[in-house]
């Protein structure tokens, strides 16, 4: 349990992060399956006592000390060494080790389950795991979604060759992924690859220079690259397994050539990658890569909004600790109105991303099972998510810290790492312009506008205040701004990430009502709060307002739906004075 002061800088630490957030479990019952609840409970309860000590610590002191490069060894023998900290180590064994994170959703096994697990266990869990470390995150997800590329897409010989390294729990046999994508004259513009590949002696040899590569000693890459010959742009582009050592154990032919030196996830190594002439795998049909790692990046897409959501819960939840158990001119900081408008307006975006990632999380599954209407929803989801959850974690994260104060801006709070590492979002796996053009993209060409809005007004079945009308109302008016866009309207490209922004507000709105709706019964207070944040999303996202009009008066429901965002054990003290 954390141990406040209120009369210096509360310290959240000790605190269980998945008891600490009442709406969590409530959420669970209705996106996990019944009978996986009792199974994943007692893991989210044990993740959250991790975060809120253990894994907070580790990830201090792995932000503290990023990993080396060692190019040669004492000898001067080449050896390419990425030496990482214990702590990091630590946090590795926990997320792929005792949690499975990156097998559950591939096999069987995890947690004593026979068959792989509903894609929100894993995204449940990874919601907690981010709130202490966001670097790890990002192997986690290659290896989940290298493992699900290659099951898609490969040969049942190299599916066979390495599924159980991918998917295993023992860190000695594990095989962790990555990508190497990125090149300098080809980073947003995946077509202008230059990274050639020569069948040479019956086997497939990658040459060139990959910009970013995140784990980039990882056991297995997937690697993009232009066969010789092949047509130019993304249409030339063919998909490789990238393997980091041979069969024999020598090293494959490509130097990590250095270790950037980021801004943020330093725990996490990123580095440049040099091919020379690397033995690779052919991943399906040679032309189809671009179409096949764009399944991958999705999935990286969709984790990196499910990881800034998580971000900025963790924010939320320090402001709201801090605001209860910080005193200032003989007032706790949540008693005044101000302060109560402040984390109102950080609550509203955290929570719409939660709703927007768990949710997707059902349409994700239904897409898996061949439900074709539910992959045109994820289609134009993902990227909605990617581009707004993602540039709201930012401004979060960064309110966050000046709830603490100056304490905030010291490294030995985790304010700072925070903020630096919510930056990440919104530049990898595409920059925020990138990612709004391809949700018109998937409006304009792939129909899947028309099939988010068919399902979210199906969710309006069980909506049945009075906010179905206004939200419904929003909902249209957003399609139809996207509509105008995506043909090419007035302003055309310009108004791209209005368009999507106003969408994923109305998408949002609308899962926020449905959650209500179905948590009336079972948890009438959640219930209630879920149905003001979609009133909130109507007037503070979606609703004109006069910029030098008089507010109305703060709303007499907000104190306790504040209250209710964060919970702890001294809560109880608390209402007893």
């Amino acid at each position: 349990m954390a141990h406040p002061v209120q009369n210096n800088v509360p310290d959240s630490r000790g605190q269980n992060a998945y008891r600490a957030d009442p709406a969590f479990a409530a959420l669970l019952s209705i996106y996990l399956p019944e009978e996986l609840c009792p199974v994943l409970e007692p893991q989210l309860d044990r993740m959250g006592e991790l975060v809120g000590d253990r894994l907070e610590r580790l990830a201090l002191t792995a932000d503290r000390n990023p990993p080396t490069l060692t190019l040669r060894n004492r000898t001067g023998e080449p050896c390419q060494t990425i030496e990482k900290h214990p702590a990091y180590e630590e946090m590795e064994h926990i997320a792929f080790g005792e949690f499975g994170l990156a097998a559950m959703s591939h096999r069987g096994g995890v947690f004593g389950r026979n068959d792989s697990l509903h894609p929100m266990a894993k995204y449940a869990l990874v919601y907690l795991f981010v709130q202490a470390e966001f670097g790890l995150c990002c192997p986690l997800s290659m290896t989940d979604s290298l493992t699900r590329t290659l099951r898609k897409f490969g040969s049942e010989e190299l599916i066979g060759r390495y599924l159980d390294r991918l998917t295993s729990q023992d860190m000695d046999a594990l095989y962790q992924g990555a990508m190497f994508m990125t090149e300098q004259a080809a980073g947003s513009d995946v077509g202008a690859v230059e990274t050639v590949a020569r069948h040479e002696d019956s086997v497939w040899k990658l040459y060139g220079d990959k910009w970013f590569c995140s784990n980039p000693d990882a056991a297995l890459a997937m690697v993009l690259a232009r066969p010789e010959g092949a047509g130019s742009g993304t249409k030339g582009l063919s998909l490789f397994l990238l393997p980091r050592h041979m069969p024999d154990g020598a090293l494959n032919a490509y130097r990590i050539v250095r270790l950037k030196d980021k801004m943020g996830t330093r725990s996490m190594a990123s580095g440049e990658i040099v091919l020379e002439g690397a033995e690779a795998y052919l991943v399906g049909d040679a032309g189809q890569g671009f179409k096949q790692m764009t399944d991958m990046i999705n999935m990286s897409r969709l984790a990196n909004g499910v990881r800034s959501a998580g971000l900025m819960r963790r924010s939320v939840s320090e402001a709201l600790f801090i605001a209860r158990y910080r005193n200032a001119f003989g007032r706790r900081l949540i008693d005044m109105p101000l302060m109560r408008r402040q984390l109102a307006k950080m609550l509203l975006p955290a929570e719409q991303a939660r709703s927007m990632v768990f949710h997707t999380a059902l349409v994700l599954n239904a897409a898996d099972r061949g439900d074709r209407t539910m992959a045109q929803v994820l289609r134009i989801l993902t990227p909605l998510i990617k581009f707004r959850a993602c540039r709201d974690a930012r401004k979060v994260a960064g309110d966050a810290m000046e709830v603490r104060g100056g304490c905030g801006y010291i490294e030995e709070w985790s304010d700072a790492r925070v903020l630096r590492d919510a930056h990440l979002g919104s530049i990898w796996e595409g920059t925020s312009n990138i990612v709004a053009l391809d949700v018109v993209r998937a409006a304009q060409r792939e129909g899947a506008l028309e099939a988010l809005t068919n399902y979210l007004r199906s969710c309006f079945e069980e909506v049945n205040d009075e906010l179905a009308g206004p939200i419904r109302e929003a909902l249209v008016r957003a399609g139809d701004l996207m509509t105008a866009v995506s043909q090419g309207g007035p302003s055309g490209e310009a108004e791209t990430r209005r368009a999507a922004t106003a969408l994923y507000n109305a998408a949002s709105a609308v899962f926020l009502a449905w959650e209500s709706a179905q948590l009336a019964d079972a948890a009438p207070d959640i219930a209630a709060d879920r149905g003001r944040l979609a009133g909130m999303v109507l007037t503070e996202r979606l609703s004109a307002r006069d910029p030098i009009a008089p507010a109305s008066a703060e709303p007499d429901w907000l104190p306790a739906l504040l209250m209710r965002a964060g919970h702890d054990e001294g809560d109880a003290v608390m209402a007893a004075e």
